[in-house]
């Protein structure tokens, strides 16, 4: 159990709605960069290996392939420096940890194919054709 006085400060940093991921997912982190008084957005592009903590402790390792070379970078999930994160495709599996990648190189990295990405806005006209639907046969 968290002490009450450390989940109340930690609620305060934490983001209202953190984006929705799994291990697996091919995903597109856009992360906010500070050169001295100069700010960019900058993308790192990857397949999340590994989600681990809670709370505002939470974070989530991608990792991609830079010239044969594999990268891997760390990010905390509440970060207020992490602008967006777009999920590019879905992929089934059957481990939490994908460290397995690691050691693999080429077309060996291919996770199968998982559930089709639904966009926000298309999954709240499919919720409310399903209302419609369903009150219509209860009418009948």
């Amino acid at each position: 159990m968290k002490n009450e006085f450390l989940a109340h400060v930690e609620s305060k940093h934490m983001k209202a709605t953190p984006p929705q991921f799994d291990i697996g997912d091919l995903v597109d982190v856009h992360q906010r960069i500070v050169e001295g008084d100069k700010e960019r957005i900058q993308v790192f592009s990857g397949t999340v290996i590994m989600r681990k903590g809670d709370g505002i402790n939470a974070n989530f390792t991608v990792r991609r392939i830079v010239n044969n070379e594999g990268v891997e970078r760390v990010f905390p999930l509440h970060s207020p420096k992490i602008e967006k994160l777009e999920v590019k495709r879905k992929s089934r599996v059957r481990r939490a940890k994908l460290y397995f990648l690691r050691e693999r190189t080429g077309k060996a990295t291919r996770l199968k194919e998982g559930a089709a990405i639904v966009a926000p806005d298309a999954a709240a006209k499919a919720t409310k054709a399903a209302e419609k639907k369903a009150r219509k046969a209860a009418s009948k």
